[in-house]
């Protein structure tokens, strides 16, 4: 099962342009209001129309499992057009964590029994494993393959039809599970959080039966490298299209009798935003390519990209707020949504400052 890693610059442009295109043509910011105020927080429709014209979901996938072959690379490009847009569709929760999962755990029979049906977007799958505290215990225990206890944020659980599960054992050794989503003893729960825009879940276990899966003994460690780099992807779209509306908004907004983007210390500033998307896109291309190729120093790339493409975010995004002024804070201006996402997606799978530490104290 390997990726296919000689696909062109040219074509992941396509690519990217493709899904560009069509969140062009199904309206960004309609989308991810629709579903902000719709009970099914997640856009189905959305969804199965990028996995069946473009084929998203298959795109990390091997051919021989029922994808395109292609890698992360190809993944990362399209999770920025996707976080640029905002776009509530199960591609972080599914075709990265849930799907990594399998991937990383490489055992062929599961793989070709779940893949196939992620891959054509027919299923999703999400990936329990974050305790009360954080990632660093799962917050499900297994006991003779019985799972019980609660695994919190989450990501797209609410519409997945599997569910991977990671539990702790006898030891403290982590182990995968398959189960199926609406199996007897599975409780989902809809968390109201700050960002209405990313659906998160507790899952809670009551002694659910599930299927083991063979893994690495480091598959916890490998799937936060992966989920940090394409994170990392996500954030810089988000960041661009923060910096985007400004420029846009600038442009148009007078004052003085002159438009304020005109003013040199608004320029100066917009200066400062741009040239924090660009290094935090040249970093988070860095892990991405890093992981697909399964390069050693994939795991500190994932980390830099992870505490500095989510400090860059919420820096633009909190720059973008004061440049937008008084509408920038209103429910009815798009801005405010990129600014609750950048504070939200940088505690995914541990905040920058507690992974900066754990690092640190593995120095020494």
């Amino acid at each position: 099962m390997t990726a296919d890693l000689s696909i062109s610059a040219e074509e992941r442009e396509a690519l990217a342009e493709a899904v560009r295109d069509l969140l062009r043509r199904r309206g960004d910011s309609a989308s991810v209001r629709t579903a902000m105020t719709s009970a099914e927080r997640i856009d189905t429709g959305l969804w199965q129309t990028l996995c069946t014209e473009i084929g998203v979901a298959a795109l990390p996938i091997p051919e021989d499992a029922g994808g395109a072959g292609a890698s992360w690379i190809e993944l990362a490009a399209v999770l920025q057009e996707l976080g640029g847009a905002l776009s509530p569709v199960p591609a972080f929760g599914s075709s990265v964590l849930a799907t990594g999962a399998i991937l990383l755990a490489q055992d062929d029979d599961i793989a070709s029994h779940l893949l196939p049906a992620l891959a054509s977007g027919e299923q999703t799958a999400a990936l329990c494993w974050a305790g009360e505290r954080g990632w660093n215990t799962p917050g499900v225990h297994a006991d003779a393959g019985l799972l019980s206890g609660t695994a919190h944020y989450v990501v797209d659980a609410e519409s997945a039809d599997t569910l991977l599960v990671l539990a702790s054992g006898p030891g403290e050794h982590v182990t995968l599970h398959s189960v199926a989503a609406d199996a007897a003893g599975v409780t989902v729960s809809p968390l109201t959080l700050l960002d209405p825009t990313r659906a998160l879940s507790s899952v809670r276990f009551d002694e659910v039966a599930s299927t083991v899966i063979p893994t690495p003994s480091d598959l916890a460690d490998s799937l936060r490298t992966l989920g940090w780099s394409l994170l990392s992807a996500e954030q810089v779209g988000g960041a661009q299209r923060a910096l985007d509306l400004t420029v846009e908004y600038t442009k148009s907004r007078k004052q003085f009798g002159r438009t304020i983007g005109s003013f040199q210390a608004l320029k100066h500033r917009m200066a400062d935003m741009y040239v924090l998307v660009e290094t935090a896109r040249s970093i988070s291309r860095a892990a991405v390519a890093a992981v697909a190729v399964e390069d050693p120093d994939a795991a500190e790339l994932a980390l830099a990209a992870h505490v500095y493409c989510s400090d860059a975010y919420r820096r633009i995004a909190g720059e973008a707020i004061q440049l937008h002024g008084g509408i920038g804070i209103t429910w009815e201006h798009d801005i405010q949504l990129y600014f609750k996402r950048a504070q939200a997606s940088s505690q995914l799978l541990g905040a920058p400052h507690t992974a900066v530490a754990e690092a640190a104290a593995g120095l020494r």
